[in-house]
């Protein structure tokens, strides 16, 4: 993929800019910078529609269903002005980056008409319902169940850690809808209306004091058999593919994020003298390269992907920023030294130390680095699975 940006995507590249900035110097100003997915939530739902009003919400979908059919390159370029000017990070995006296309791919055409326009309009939010309290990485360990009644699925069980779970309008979640199966045999793929009687959500507050993800109860809730996205039993294949579209272009808007981070910890340590300790010096100078090195590699992997190929190198993305990302929040700590001890007079925290405390989970969340290792070992290079027993 070539990113010497012709004259054609310069101006695609203004058209963005020039839209995003005159609402978020205008409107939508006070949802500048905001990174987080608690802090106005009203405000940022018209913000997902403003986005789909403009056709800026899913730009990579087909203009039928609301986007722009953008070229992988006007993708990566929106991705990256969207970051550089402090957009809010998006509510919409597990709609938008992980059910709209699997819905594209997977889905039927009466599926694609009745959810898509409604997630690129911005007018549904979307949570993922895969984790459970026993069946984290081990997704194929769900005991979440769901059975034919009345001509409807009727689902019983819990599910953990889910983000945008307390706003959320809808959730895909993975069921076992067939007795007696095991691992990733019996499971099904079903969209679930959050807004109905047997579904409960609770809030799971953060060591930061805020709430992004949720468990969600399940006591007799329904999904229609319609809203089933596959067949019976085959859940898992939709699962998993949907898992392959987590690494798109939307990682160049985190990683122009990440530079954010690194910026501010570089102004830190001028500010407060350790810029002149050769050992924090090194640290910075490592964190830079790290990132240029996670940028290098994400446009590969793009690219890969953009022929049609698979990108084996998309396999070790997760575990690489992961783990860099985490070195930079302790990192941040080193800079701030004591004045990173303390949080703000609300019990809040400032965005380093903020910062720091989210990044504690990063090699745990999404497959912890031990599950990633396994997944490039098995499926990027093709080596056997050890037999148990």
């Amino acid at each position: 993929m070539q990113l010497a940006f012709a004259p054609e995507l310069e101006r695609f590249r203004a058209d963005a800019a020039d839209w995003l900035e005159a609402r978020l110097a205008g409107p939508f100003a006070q949802l500048r910078g905001l990174h987080n997915h608690v802090e106005r939530i009203a405000e940022r739902r018209l913000w997902e529609q403003e986005l789909g009003a403009g056709r800026w919400s899913c730009i990579a979908w087909p203009a039928a269903f609301g986007g722009r059919d953008a070229s992988l390159a006007q993708q990566v370029v929106f991705a990256e002005e969207y970051a550089r000017i402090g957009a809010p990070a998006r509510i919409g995006h597990l709609g938008v980056e992980l059910t709209g296309p699997t819905l594209l791919e997977f889905g039927t055409a009466d599926q694609q008409r009745r959810f898509l326009p409604d997630i690129a309009q911005g007018n549904a939010i979307w949570c993922q319902g895969y984790s459970e309290p026993n069946a984290g990485s081990d997704l194929a360990n769900v005991r979440t169940r769901a059975w034919i009644e009345g001509g409807k699925y009727r689902i019983e069980g819990q599910k953990i850690w889910t983000s945008m779970g307390m706003i959320a309008d809808w959730c895909f979640a993975v069921c076992r809808t067939q007795p007696g199966s095991a691992g990733p045999k019996g499971l099904s793929f079903l969209l679930v209306n959050m807004h109905q009687p047997g579904v409960t959500v609770r809030p799971i507050r953060q060591m930061t004091g805020e709430a992004e993800f949720a468990e969600v109860f399940f006591d007799g809730a329904v999904a229609e058999i319609a809203d089933r996205v596959g067949e019976d039993g085959e859940g898992w294949k939709v699962a998993m593919g949907l898992l392959g579209f987590e690494r798109g272009a939307s990682t160049l808007a985190q990683q122009m994020h990440f530079r954010t981070e690194l910026d501010q910890i570089i102004a830190a340590a001028r500010e407060n003298g350790k810029a002149r300790d050769p050992m924090i010096r090194q640290k910075l100078a490592q964190a830079h390269i790290g990132l240029k090195i996670m940028r290098y590699n994400a446009l590969r992997m793009l690219a890969s992907a953009e022929g049609g190929a698979p990108a084996p190198e998309g396999y070790t993305y997760k575990l690489y920023w992961s783990q860099w990302h985490r070195d930079l929040g302790e990192l941040a700590m080193d800079v701030l030294g004591q004045a990173g001890e303390t949080g703000n007079a609300d019990g809040g925290f400032p965005p380093l130390q903020n910062m720091y405390l989210m990044s504690r989970a990063d090699t745990i969340y999404a497959g912890t680095n031990q599950i990633q290792r396994n997944i490039i070992a098995e499926r990027a290079l093709g080596l056997p699975r050890e037999p148990r027993g």
